[in-house]
């Protein structure tokens, strides 16, 4: 018997041509789009159930911890990333070092920029030299494991070796990375992720992932009634205990964001792992022969576009594309096809 090659679930999004823009936010599966209407059709009828939008969070946590390979009670929900990287901060001790990569994604530095008045210093250092840059004095290295400007992607394994030489903490964004790169949460000690990326859900459903016993570690400076198991019976002041794990982080949902995320959610944690990589990477690395630019392991394609010239000739086509940092930024997922190559080979004359 052979085996038979994966089938490529395309027909689970709307068709459309011309997306090369996961990296900026994903489309959504048709089952996804469904999920999110039927709770606008139930709110204007007055049928929303609060407590069945209780029942999808604790499912998005599980679909994100099969996701992630983590437990789910390793698992928090919220609505942006900067918030639950905010809660990270309350790790950092006075005096101490964040070690950050040159060009990160804001969200996941500038809450340590805040920190300045408990004397935390946040040092910078290149992506590729990032492990190199852990010394001593640093108490926790923040990181995306891609880069959003530039795809890049970072050798994880070496810098969290680094980090747990000096006893320095982990925290990843996995915003960039997690629904088509299979590394997960485990590796770290704290990660974040927005799943309205290429997790492909609506946008306001964040995760953060804590490491067992790290909990203490963590100030939950937004707690509110979602931040304890039952929430219907913490509501109100005088009783309002926190939950027993990770869910203590947890932030009020976005309800009608929730309903579509279980659905996108549950998508990603069915597919067939590897199989996103491989068709995204392979697209991705067929763009790149077209631009002239060596194969490369991620998802995403960056060129130097300083004036913008390319960008604008791929809207001009219909492409829908990016710039990031001089950049002209392109990125292939599980709805695209040969064909989107072709109308980008197209669009620059290539």
């Amino acid at each position: 018997m052979t085996a038979t090659t994966p089938r490529i679930p395309t027909d689970a999004f709307p068709e459309v041509r011309g997306y090369l823009s996961a990296c900026t936010g994903g489309l959504p599966t048709l089952e996804t789009a469904r999920a999110v209407h039927d709770t606008i059709d139930a709110w204007s009828a007055g049928r929303l159930d609060a407590r069945a939008i209780g029942g999808l969070v604790e499912r998005c946590r599980e679909h994100f911890g099969r996701i992630a390979g983590v437990d789910a009670d390793r698992v928090a929900v919220a609505g942006q990333v900067s918030q639950l990287v905010s809660v990270v901060a309350t790790s950092v001790p006075d005096g101490a070092e964040v070690l950050c990569v040159s060009g990160d994604f804001s969200s996941l530095t500038h809450p340590f920029e805040q920190l300045a008045a408990r004397g935390v210093r946040v040092r910078y250092a290149p992506l590729d030299g990032l492990a190199d840059a852990i010394g001593p004095e640093t108490a926790l290295v923040a990181f995306s494991l891609v880069q959003s400007a530039t795809g890049a992607i970072a050798d994880h394994a070496a810098i969290v070796a680094a980090a747990e030489a000096v006893g320095a903490r982990t925290l990843v964004d996995l915003t960039q990375s997690l629904g088509w790169l299979p590394v997960g949460a485990a590796p770290f000690d704290f990660t974040v992720c927005h799943a309205y990326k290429w997790l492909c859900a609506p946008r306001g459903v964040s995760f953060l992932t804590v490491r067992a016993g790290l909990d203490d570690a963590l100030t939950p400076i937004a707690a509110g009634w979602c931040s304890a198991d039952d929430v219907w019976a913490s509501c109100y002041a005088g009783h309002t205990p926190l939950a027993a794990g990770a869910g203590r982080f947890d932030l009020s949902p976005a309800w009608q964001a929730i309903a579509g995320a279980e659905a996108a959610l549950r998508f990603f944690a069915e597919l067939e792992p590897g199989l996103a990589q491989a068709h995204a990477v392979g697209l991705a690395d067929r763009a790149r022969s077209v631009l002239g630019l060596p194969e490369c392991e991620s998802a995403i394609v960056t060129w130097a576009d300083p004036d913008g010239s390319d960008l604008a000739a791929l809207t001009a086509a219909g492409i829908v594309a990016s710039g990031r940092a001089g950049n002209a930024r392109v990125a292939f997922h599980l709805w695209n096809t040969e064909a989107d190559v072709e109308l980008l080979a197209s669009a620059l004359g290539r």
